[in-house]
């Protein structure tokens, strides 16, 4: 074993390896969070219990209905994408005229709602998912050993992340979408239906946040205080990256996640508000976030 800078390369690979499993987490979740206030304007403060939902729809059908992993990565997704459909519909749609602070207290109380309703159900104690037996083990690289399922998470993330923002900046939808935050109006002129337009994308948003909940199940604990845990750090990097971008939030994500691991190893004091203070730091010298527009 060698050592770089007078750490050993096992603690640091380790802990880089740590930073990008957390990074993963951020990119996926500030990404849903990113187009959710980029493409409607709505700061969507439920986005942790949806997360939260992913990683319990997840173990409730291996556990109720003997469903396994890879069936839950894509049903999990969509049914809390469903959810997400009709939360928009009933409830948020009706805020779109208001101001920004009126869909933040929604969803803020959707989230203590949905929060406080699997808490009474499951306590609050974490609930065992097992890694999947084609992705368990690892691999010995000689200076590190690698678990085959945190490579798949990065790998996964990485190529959801790219997917999505391939589709909102290179294509024919996603150029609909842009024009429909720009000006409704004159994209309904041509016959797109916004309404339903910004529903979907809601939609889309909250199936990132429970698909980052079915990757996030065999890693953490699944408990109902998960997203709780996760929503200000997730906040704090859309805010770095800049509120609304796309790219941003996925740059960002992966990051902080590598600064937040290296500081566990150099400065474990700091582990914990590294990505705060960075956040400070950023809005002090540019407030619209490093990737963000002056609007």
């Amino acid at each position: 074993m060698f050592t770089i800078l007078g750490i050993p390369s096992q603690a640091l690979f380790g802990q880089l390896l740590l930073g990008l499993i957390n990074g993963s987490f951020y990119a996926l979740l500030s990404l849903g969070l990113a187009i959710i206030f980029g493409l409607l304007n709505v700061i969507n403060f439920a986005h942790g219990a949806q997360y939260m939902m992913g990683a319990f729809l997840t173990w409730m059908l291996l556990s109720y209905f003997g469903i396994g992993y890879w069936w839950a990565l894509l049903l999990v997704p969509i049914l809390v994408g469903i959810f997400g459909l009709l939360l928009e519909r009933l409830l948020i749609s009706r805020l779109h005229h208001l101001d920004h602070l009126y869909g933040l207290l929604l969803t803020f109380g959707l989230a203590l709602i949905i929060q406080g309703a699997f808490r009474i159900q499951y306590g609050v104690s974490g609930l065992p998912y097992g890694i999947p037996v084609t992705l368990a083990g690892g691999q010995n690289l000689g200076f590190m050993f690698l678990p085959n399922y945190r490579l798949w998470v990065i790998l996964l993330s990485l190529s959801v992340c790219l997917a999505t923002w391939l589709l909102i900046e290179k294509t024919k939808l996603g150029a609909y979408l842009r024009a429909a935050t720009e000006n409704p109006t004159l994209v309904q002129a041509f016959g797109i239906n916004v309404p339903r337009l910004i529903t979907l994308t809601y939609g889309g948003g909250v199936a990132l946040a429970a698909l980052a909940g079915v990757m996030a199940a065999p890693i953490y604990s699944v408990n109902p205080n998960m997203g709780a845990d996760m929503i200000i750090t997730v906040f704090a990097v859309v805010v770095i990256g800049g509120m609304g971008s796309i790219a941003g939030s996925i740059v960002t994500g992966f990051a902080l996640g590598l600064i937040e691991g290296l500081t566990k190893l150099l400065y474990p004091e700091a582990s914990s508000t590294v990505i705060f203070i960075i956040m400070a730091i950023v809005l002090l010298l540019k407030p619209a976030g490093l990737f963000g527009r002056r609007v």
